[in-house]
């Protein structure tokens, strides 16, 4: 069964922008997908932890991000974590 391009042009558009395009900020040189925070929370995380080695960072359930920002600290723990990659504030 064909489904007219019309009805595949509404479903596209349906998609909530947040969802079909990620954010243009980068933490510690990973995408984020939204404001950065879960990048913050993971590498705080790691950071707390004294984690030294990437193989170190929790395998993600549900937040890529928060793994992400755990990488982060393991590659780089002088970045510090309330900036993105372009010194915009994460809240």
């Amino acid at each position: 069964m064909r489904i007219p391009c019309t009805i595949i042009a509404l479903l596209l558009l349906s998609v909530p922008e947040e969802s079909a395009v990620a954010s243009d900020r980068y933490f510690g040189g990973y995408e984020c997908t939204d404001d950065c925070s879960g990048h913050r929370a993971g590498y705080l995380w790691a950071e707390q932890k004294g984690i030294t080695d990437p193989i170190e960072c929790p395998i993600p359930r549900n937040s890529w991000s928060f793994h992400e920002g755990c990488l982060a600290y393991a590659e780089d723990p002088y970045r510090g974590a309330d900036e993105d990659d372009e010194g915009d504030e994460i809240e």
